[in-house]
């Protein structure tokens, strides 16, 4: 216990201005009205409805949160909201399960043979890692939590703590189905190339089982149809089942698919802040890291080829591994911790996200209305049916019914609701402004409401009693 407090003390200062400078930034995107409904509207809803002992049913994806990805730790989130009901436990746990894992990631450098001045410079540029500032951005994902139990995982495996490992294990299958197949071909990796049997036929069989039951039972239970990303595979089929059997059976179809100039730009991007610390011989420790870049390499999915959205995220202990490793017993195109620290501030630079939060940027798109949609948002019912934009949404998903302004409108289905409220100054891309004006236009002639706000391009509407 007092060598681990000593360690901490080491590399505290990283975990707490990291937590604070993740937490800070994606509060302020969320308080200026940028976070949406997809996806931080849907975890937010679930779990508030879970904590009040109801039905965690999604109204506006029109499924039960566990037929989302078999998400159960969403389960063991929601005491928070016992305790008190708000969007930002899920700021406060992203932060922390990203910048917490510089514990485990210090561990494993100085396990491996690092001296403490390069052990830290492996944490700087896991911080520094833009995915890592970008997918906080991006709302809230549960797998973001499976970011430190991959750490405490692999050091488990070092230091041969299996009751570590297992319940290390079990947590990271709850946060996202598809993450069984990179705990499977841990297993595979761990077995070859460690020869920790059973650590390797425990995360094998754990994996396989879960993914099974997760993608032929839970899910189409819950939501009563195939695993949402299936859509993105349709080439291959239209199941589950049908895409595995296809790639194993008709290789060829995938060729085409993998190999394309949008593939060959997100490898760089991925990669490239990487570059100079990696030694190709300890690329064997990407070897768990393989099911998650086949998938993003074989759609068409833009936002599965970029270091913004969280699809990537599963790569990232891999990745640091192979930094470690390669550092500790290969001389890396660069060796010294000064050259490792600057290239990592410069790809930072390059590749995060924070441009947006400079004035007249992308964050600050709203700013003009901010004043009036609060307004508004204090005058919604905490109870009722409300039907909103999906930038607004995220700040009224206490409830159990609430709609989205987005694609067709159908006016038929809005009047179902209690209230309405809308931004026609930004309709977020969702719905063109004529249509969010068309629907104003609707409600305004329609007996049944009442304006009880405008302000900005800001309309509240009331149903009438």
């Amino acid at each position: 216990m007092k060598e681990f407090i000593l360690r901490f003390n080491n590399i505290k200062f990283f975990i707490i201005i990291s937590f604070i400078i993740l937490l800070v930034t994606s509060s302020i995107r969320h308080i200026l009205f940028n976070s949406s409904a997809f996806d931080l509207g849907i975890f937010d809803n679930g779990i508030y409805l879970i904590s009040q002992g109801k039905n965690p049913y999604v109204s506006f994806r029109d499924l039960h949160i566990l037929g989302d990805h078999a998400a159960w730790i969403l389960y063991l989130i929601a005491p928070l909201y016992f305790i008190f009901p708000s969007v930002y436990w899920l700021f406060i746990l992203q932060a922390f399960a990203l910048s917490i894992s510089i514990l485990p990631i210090w561990h494993l450098a100085k396990l491996m043979g690092l001296k403490d001045t390069k052990a830290k410079t492996v944490c700087l540029m896991y911080i520094l890692y833009p995915l890592i500032f970008n997918v906080n951005l991006f709302d809230f994902h549960p797998e973001v939590i499976a970011i430190p139990l991959f750490f405490t995982a692999i050091l488990a495996v070092k230091l041969n703590k299996i009751y570590w490992f297992i319940p290390s294990i079990i947590l990271i299958l709850g946060c996202k189905a598809v993450l069984a197949l990179n705990i499977i071909m841990m297993g595979i990796w761990l077995i070859i190339f460690y020869q920790k049997k059973n650590y390797g036929i425990i995360a094998i069989f754990s994996g396989i089982f879960w993914f099974i039951i997760a993608t032929q039972l839970i899910i189409p239970a819950f939501s009563g149809q195939e695993a949402a990303a299936v859509s993105r595979y349709a080439f291959l089929g239209d199941s589950v089942t049908e895409i595995a059997l296809n790639l194993v059976f008709k290789p060829q179809i995938i060729l085409s698919h993998l190999f394309t100039g949008a593939n060959a730009e997100y490898l760089l991007l991925l990669f490239i802040p990487f570059i100079p610390a990696l030694a190709w011989q300890e690329l064997i420790n990407l070897i768990p890291a393989i099911p998650t870049l086949f998938l993003n390499l074989l759609t068409d999915y833009q936002p599965q080829k970029d270091l913004v959205h969280q699809y990537s995220l599963p790569i990232i202990p891999f990745l640091i591994l192979t930094i470690i490793s390669s550092l500790a017993n290969y001389k890396t195109w660069f060796n010294q911790s000064l050259q490792l620290k600057i290239w990592s501030i410069i790809t930072f630079l390059i590749f995060a996200k924070y441009v947006y939060f400079l004035p007249n940027a992308l964050y600050f798109k709203n700013l003009h209305t901010w004043q009036s949609t609060n307004e508004a948002i204090a005058l919604v019912n905490n109870q009722e049916s409300v039907f909103t934009a999906p930038q607004i949404a995220p700040h009224l998903t206490h409830r159990e019914i609430i709609g989205l302004a987005i694609d067709h409108l159908n006016y038929e289905k809005i009047t179902t609701f209690n209230q309405v409220l809308l931004n026609l100054d930004n309709p977020t891309g969702y719905s063109s402004p004529e249509d969010i004006q068309g629907l104003i236009n609707f409600l305004k002639t329609n007996k049944n409401f009442k304006l009880s706000y405008e302000k900005n391009n800001i309309f509240l509407f009331t149903k009438l009693s």
